[in-house]
């Protein structure tokens, strides 16, 4: 893996003479730092050299060092172990073995909620999910072809389960909705685009995300024949933009050209559910589907049409004479 430039210049420091007893070590930021050497041999010692390999870009001699140290304290109390999981995971990852460095960051995830080094782990997870969903390939048999969204959009999961809340579960929570909608997974983008909003309410993407939801509730709908409830969810969505958004929807215009579409495409659903009744010569449930298409969606094409058909049938006139007789009763 391409090492940052910290790390070189951390690599520089260690190299000098005037810092030959110092160590490195993470602060709470994630970032390499000096500090004085602890004792020789000493737990803390073992750290502080799995650090400087790291830092020196010899992380595989971290892994073997870390790995020794584990074996033989992963069964005590030493308050050095989740920091050694971390530490190995970490190596790990930079030694371009992401799948291995996993197991480690999950064990430090799952036993050792209350560490310091609990969030880093699952900050190093998203890093990793990040990097699958770029493209990266698993390793299997030392070969890199197996896909590993899967697991990418596990650890997305996992990130907004493990920090709510937080900046990098907001992060993760729109890159995996934002990545099924690129793959076309648009019922599975809708709901987490959904989720999204739920979870942060106050995210400056907050509107993005509402009318992301709102087409892919649209382009889930494949016609007539097919289920509309994707359309329903939508025009309820455009309603609530437009409530919470009313500049912004009158100055682009979008919720308009979409409110007009999902009209013409609840009433073309309704009058192609007119038209098998009157296939089947089911005339009284197409004359009310008909007419309750009139209502709903009066100033549709799928209107005009249906207008047609009931003055075909002789309704239109029947359902005014019906309502003259009502009135002269009144």
């Amino acid at each position: 893996m391409t090492k940052t430039p910290l790390i070189l210049i951390v690599l520089a420091l260690l190299t000098s003479p005037a810092l030959a007893q110092t160590e490195t070590e993470l602060n709470d930021d994630g970032l390499w730092q000096t500090t004085t050497a602890p004792e020789p041999g000493s737990d803390a010692a073992i750290m502080a050299d799995a650090q400087r390999y790291i830092a020196e870009g010899n992380p595989g001699k971290a892994v073997s060092k870390l790995s020794s140290w584990i074996e033989k304290n992963k069964r005590t109390r030493t308050p050095y172990i989740a920091q050694a999981y971390y530490l190995r995971g970490l190596a790990r990852l930079e030694n371009d073995r992401e799948y291995k460095a996993l197991f480690d960051f999950e064990i430090v995830i799952r036993d050792f909620s209350d560490s310091e080094f609990y969030t880093k782990a699952v900050e190093r997870e998203f890093d990793i999910a990040q990097l699958y969903l770029a493209g990266l390939r698993r390793r299997f048999i030392g070969m890199r072809f197996e896909s590993g969204r899967p697991i990418a959009e596990e650890l997305l999961i996992r990130t907004q389960e493990r920090l709510p809340g937080s900046q990098i579960a907001e992060t993760a929570a729109l890159d995996l909705a934002n990545h099924y909608y690129e793959r076309r997974q648009l019922k599975l983008a809708a709901e987490m685009y959904d989720i999204f909003r739920i979870n942060h309410p106050e995210s400056r993407n907050l509107r993005y995300a509402m009318l992301r939801q709102i087409e892919c509730n649209i382009a889930r709908f494949k016609g007539p024949r097919y289920d509309g409830s994707g359309l329903l969810d939508a025009k309820l969505l455009i309603e609530e933009y437009m409530r919470d958004y009313p500049g912004e929807s009158i100055r682009s215009g979008v919720t308009e050209g979409l409110d007009a579409w999902i009209d013409e495409s609840a009433a073309q659903q309704a009058l192609d559910t007119a038209k098998w009744y009157l296939k089947t010569n089911d005339l009284p449930s197409a004359k009310f589907i008909l007419a309750r298409l009139l209502r709903r969606h009066p100033a549709t094409i799928a209107a005009d049409q249906a207008i047609d058909l009931m003055l075909k049938h002789d309704w239109l006139s029947f359902e005014a004479d019906s309502d003259q007789s009502t009135n002269d009763s009144e």
